[in-house]
């Protein structure tokens, strides 16, 4: 879990900002999403394979 110190005559706007970001860089929305609800293998497989061909282009 990313932790944010608030520095010295920041803004709380800014502060939370930046957890956002760093919550973004670490992925933790993207598992969260993952695990949400269960996949199939077949679905995983699918999914892992549109991903690669997205990446190709």
């Amino acid at each position: 879990m990313p932790k944010i110190v608030i520095k010295e005559n920041e803004t709380l706007d800014n502060a939370l900002k930046r957890f956002k970001r760093d919550c973004d860089r670490a992925g933790i929305l993207k598992k969260v999403r993952e695990k949400e609800h269960y996949e199939k293998p077949s679905e995983k497989k699918k999914r892992k394979l549109e991903m690669a061909r997205k990446k190709q282009k």
